[in-house]
């Protein structure tokens, strides 16, 4: 059964399983995708992604459909989880006490032989960017997004997207002319 935003909404307000439900089966890849974006370890990025569907559920209350969509609230919820967990002091001491044969099985899963030279560089010149830059590079250039659906996704306006994108481009085209 497909149900409309509205329908959902209604649903987990009425704290409905079936509404939870149909929410984590058609929303879960979109917000996991997101996760691992930041967090590339996928327990780390499962156990968050748990976490966060938790949150939603326990903190529905809060959502107010008149100040955006429903999948904007949930993706915020997912990206403030992420960046909280990177910039938590057990996530960098687990990152720095990891295993060899943990890290030698991670880089190997990860770059087997799908590692792309275009790619060499691109994570260090994406950093030299502003945090809400460098998000709608990611989703408008690496994962696809127009920038009206990346507008709607995270509930600012096109004008805005369009112009981050625009100072986006002239910084990373100054930063490869430097290098």
């Amino acid at each position: 059964m497909k149900y409309t935003e509205e329908e959902i909404v209604a649903l987990l307000r009425q704290r409905s399983k079936k509404g939870f439900d149909y929410l984590y089966e058609n929303y879960s890849r979109s917000i996991y995708a997101v996760v691992s974006n930041l967090i590339p370890d996928e327990d780390d990025a499962q156990d968050l992604l748990q976490e966060i569907f938790v949150k939603i559920w326990n903190n529905f209350s809060q959502y107010d459909d008149s100040k955006g969509r429903l999948y904007t609230w949930m993706l915020n919820i997912a990206r403030n989880a992420a960046i909280d967990k990177t910039r938590s002091k057990d996530y960098k001491k687990d990152l720095k006490n990891q295993s060899l044969d943990y890290s030698v099985s991670a880089i190997n899963g990860r770059n087997s032989s799908e590692q792309y030279v275009d790619h060499i560089g691109l994570d260090k010149i994406l950093d030299t960017l502003k945090e809400d830059q460098r998000i709608l590079v990611d989703y408008i250039y690496l994962k696809g997004y127009t920038q009206a659906e990346v507008a709607d996704m995270l509930n600012i306006p096109l004008g805005t997207v369009k112009t981050r994108i625009r100072n986006a481009i002239l910084t990373l085209r100054d930063k490869v002319v430097e290098q």
